[in-house]
């Protein structure tokens, strides 16, 4: 295999892409200056030195964004820590916030699970879910708001983290809530725009 095709072979493994998106994007890196693209190597090979996940809510952020090992939206005591939104990945907070309607902490359980497979894969963050909610059940945690994305398999998830909770000691106390249906059957949280978040947080049930 040729570093063209290996190249391209990589990036069809990016979420979303297919085999011509890729070779589109292996042809654009051959057109490229040799300084553009030695950067944007250097931005690859430097990126998990510089963005680590945050030890509480798992989302990526840059070192010089938070303290220590917590991101800032974590660390900040404007917060209402009693509101815990569980969402798929780290760009749906980036819509989220970009609403302005939620004051809450995050949890990025890390993707879903496909309505046709019955238990977690291994990239679901389940356990480090249930470990949060019994921390900040001690604390003052009082709602866990499913945030996921209104198509099958997003209901779907949404189902299997309300298993996880039932399993914590004490869980009967949380109100557990879903998104209202501002958001349109076989939506994204990604892509939604900020009026409709706005609403489905607001009308949440």
């Amino acid at each position: 295999m040729n570093s063209l095709d290996k190249l391209t072979g990589y990036f069809e493994h990016f979420p979303g892409i297919g085999a011509r998106q890729a070779r589109r994007f292996a042809f654009h890196i051959l057109t490229m200056q040799k300084e553009e693209s030695l950067e944007l190597a250097s931005l690859i090979s430097s990126i998990k030195d510089n963005v680590i996940e945050c030890a509480s809510c798992r989302r990526f952020f840059s070192k010089s964004g938070g303290t220590a090992d917590v991101c800032d939206i974590c660390m900040d005591i404007n917060r209402d820590r009693g509101k815990l939104l569980v969402v798929e990945r780290d760009t749906d907070i980036r819509s989220i916030e970009r609403s302005g309607v939620y004051d809450g902490l995050y949890f990025v359980l890390g993707g879903t699970v496909p309505l046709l497979e019955s238990r977690e894969n291994n990239k679901l963050r389940g356990g480090g879910l249930k470990r949060v909610v019994e921390a900040r059940l001690a604390e003052d945690l009082s709602e866990v708001i499913l945030g996921f994305s209104i198509n099958p398999d997003g209901e779907n998830t949404g189902r299997f983290v309300e298993a996880v909770l039932k399993e914590i000691p004490g869980s009967d106390k949380l109100k557990i809530s879903h998104l209202g249906r501002g958001l349109s059957t076989g939506s994204e949280l990604e892509y939604a725009d900020p009026e409709t978040l706005k609403n489905a947080l607001q009308n949440r049930y």
